[in-house]
């Protein structure tokens, strides 16, 4: 996420620190980026690309340069792309190992180690609900729970977390938020702020105002996509003021458009002094909802090929130019004809002043609605007072955003030397521009040699998953859907199945999205019509077990129930289904067959044109069965229920 700095009305400590007018300024937070289940295909990247975009987003002075990072607290379940593994699945379980934000923080923290570092849980694991769909059934446990994560971070990885989050946009539970509270302080981590609630502004306000020890121990009110407004209880609690998920637009000069707006004006119509991209990078399916919505697009480790799309310059214009602890002059505001400003300074001499002049038609976010304004031509003149007044030059970097033709991202321009001028300066604007005037010289537009050009998911996949000492807990290029796999080392076969990939859930989670009541995993290119798959499947669970392999899955993320496709499914009950979706409420065909649990059956399935076959170890088990919907899809694996499983030997033959 991008982000803007923590910010308390405090008076500016230096009597200068003005723009013309003396007012109180406010202390930021800057520009950030949110990952969460957005970053799958990231880790398998083949190097030097993967390094690349890490540079492009975290390294400071090169691209995005992002301030924050915020991950999910993996739980286990669907939280809008994809599922990310908990740290516990069970309730004795503790794996500090699993999934990627532990890499991904390592990673930033090693290019910028400034950065801040926020945990925010969207799923819980099922076991800490008791049976019940919620995390608040304990309060105890569920602190106990976030709090092994951040203990785990530095005992692990040597990762200190800054902020810690209560549930995204669920309902928060005050007695909860003050025992969480009670909790760090116990374990030593005074330190770790808390943010609330990750939702709306009016409902965590009005209760800190009126609640005296829930006022006290929430650090930072965060609201999601305000539409750059904050609320009034919000402001009277004198506390730091985030929009702490934004964003979330296809990631074309509109939604940098959108990006480099409410940058601004976040601050300038609603005090708040840190954004939050949702989300960091494109690095999942681009078919699986809100597809490019991230600063950047990685999509294709096959390739190697990925695209630094504009939102990574526009976030350049505020985060290589301010940082965390910088102080917001209180002389921000709007242009007359339209676009706005805002200037900063460290407190130390450096001033940075942002202009914007998104148009409407090319600012609109995703969300919320945004009310029409106009934005025209212009000429602004700004005049540096007190002991800015004094500065000699500003360095200029300009980005225009539409036409090829008079397109610019991030562009340095000559300097603005202001002696001669009493600290006036005037500037030409016209809709569609960023303006970045600094007394920084460490401004860079970073650049590498062009990846590889884009391809298809290769038509021919394997993988034995063979890997004993695996980096990663994941296969590559497997995205679970509900459901988490995981390699798995097969004590009891030494043999063939020695190494597997394995479902490791055996109860739902408390949910954040409609997650499946089937466990599913996708996989390949979504574009995919004729293609046979084979895997090899063990099913763990006698009399109730169920495994399928799956073609033209046409859906996935937080729209999984609803999946259609071609799913060829064995039960440990002796019988076999044929279904048109992902639920199995329609049924192709079934029958008996001589399959149970704690064998390995090896499943094919051939879909080409209109018709689809399966076969059992080899031999035909239905044939020709007219499938007319849907026409293409991805592969897939999966289980019948939040069962223990394992997947082997997985071979897709597609010929599009």
């Amino acid at each position: 996420m991008l982000g803007k700095s923590h910010g308390r009305a405090t008076h500016c400590p230096l009597p200068w620190a003005d723009l013309g007018i003396h007012l109180p300024c406010v202390k930021v937070l800057h520009v950030t980026s949110e990952e969460k289940a957005t970053s799958r295909l990231l880790v398998n990247y083949p190097e030097p690309y993967r390094s690349q975009i890490l540079d492009y987003l975290f390294k400071p002075n090169f691209g995005a340069s992002l301030h924050i990072l915020k991950v999910e607290i993996g739980g286990d379940g669907q939280t809008t792309d994809g599922t990310e593994p908990s740290h516990m699945h069970y309730a004795l379980d503790e794996n500090y190992f699993r999934g990627y934000e532990w890499w991904l923080m390592k990673e930033a923290k090693k290019r910028n180690p400034n950065i801040t570092l926020i945990g925010l849980p969207w799923s819980f694991p099922g076991w800490l609900g008791k049976g019940f769909d919620w995390p608040y059934v304990n309060l105890q446990l569920t602190a106990y729970y976030v709090v092994t994560w951040i203990v785990g971070a530095k005992r692990y990885h040597d990762l200190d977390i800054d902020y810690i989050g209560i549930w995204n946009e669920r309902s928060y539970n005050a007695n909860y938020i003050k025992i969480l509270r009670k909790m760090l302080n116990s374990q030593g981590l005074q330190r770790v702020k808390i943010i609330a609630s990750d939702n709306l502004w009016e409902s965590i306000s009005a209760a800190m105002l009126l609640d005296a020890e829930l006022f006290k121990v929430v650090d930072v009110i965060g609201a999601h996509y305000p539409g750059t407004h904050s609320v009034k209880d919000a402001r009277l609690t004198g506390k730091k003021l985030w929009s702490s998920e934004d964003f979330s637009t296809l990631n074309s000069d509109t939604g940098a458009g959108c990006w480099g707006r409410i940058l601004n004006q976040n601050y300038v119509n609603g005090y708040m002094t840190s954004t939050i991209a949702w989300n960091l990078v494109a690095s999942y399916y681009e078919q699986l909802p809100y597809g490019r919505c991230g600063l950047m697009t990685a999509q294709e480790p096959w390739s190697g090929h990925y695209v630094v799309e504009s939102p990574v310059w526009v976030s350049a214009h505020t985060t290589q130019f301010t940082q965390p602890g910088w102080y917001y002059l209180k002389t921000v505001g709007h242009l007359e004809k339209g676009g706005s400003y805002v200037a900063l300074t460290d407190g130390l001499g450096n001033l940075t002043i942002i202009i914007e002049t998104m148009s409407h038609k090319h600012s609109k976010c995703i969300r919320p609605f945004l009310p029409y304004f106009n934005v025209s031509q212009q000429f602004a003149t700004f005049v540096l007072k007190g002991s800015f007044s004094e500065i000699p030059e500003l360095q200029v970097w300009y980005t225009k955003l539409g036409k090829t033709s008079e397109r610019f991202l991030f562009k340095q321009l000559d300097s603005l030397w202001l002696l001669d001028s009493n600290g006036s300066f005037t500037l030409k604007l016209q809709e569609d521009e960023l303006f970045t005037l600094t007394t920084l010289t460490t401004g860079r537009k970073g650049s590498y040699l062009p990846p590889p050009k884009s391809q298809r998911f290769p038509s021919t996949y394997k993988d034995d998953f063979n890997v004993d000492y695996p980096f990663f807990s994941e296969a590559p290029n497997f995205a679970d859907q509900t459901g988490v796999f995981e390699y798995f080392t097969n004590m009891e076969d030494p043999g063939e199945h020695h190494f597997t990939l394995r479902q490791v859930l055996n109860q739902r989670p408390i949910t954040w999205a409609a997650d499946a009541s089937n466990t599913i995993s996708i996989i390949g290119d979504y574009n995919w019509t004729n293609l046979t798959i084979k895997c090899d499947v063990y099913i763990e669970t006698p009399d109730t077990g169920g495994v399928f392999i799956a073609g033209r899955v046409n859906k996935g993320g937080i729209l999984i129930r609803s999946a259609r496709g071609i799913f060829f499914w064995i039960f440990a009950n002796g019988s076999y289904r044929v279904t048109g979706d992902l639920a199995g409420w329609i049924i192709y065909a079934l029958g008996r067959v001589e399959v149970t649990a704690k064998t390995w059956y090896t499943l094919t399935l051939t879909i080409k044109g209109r018709f689809a076959s399966g076969m059992l170890n080899d031999k035909f088990l239905w044939t020709d069965i007219p499938v007319n919907f849907p026409k293409n899809g991805w592969a897939a694996i999966g289980t019948h229920s939040f069962e223990f499983a394992q997947f082997d030997n997985f071979h897709v033959e597609a010929t599009h």
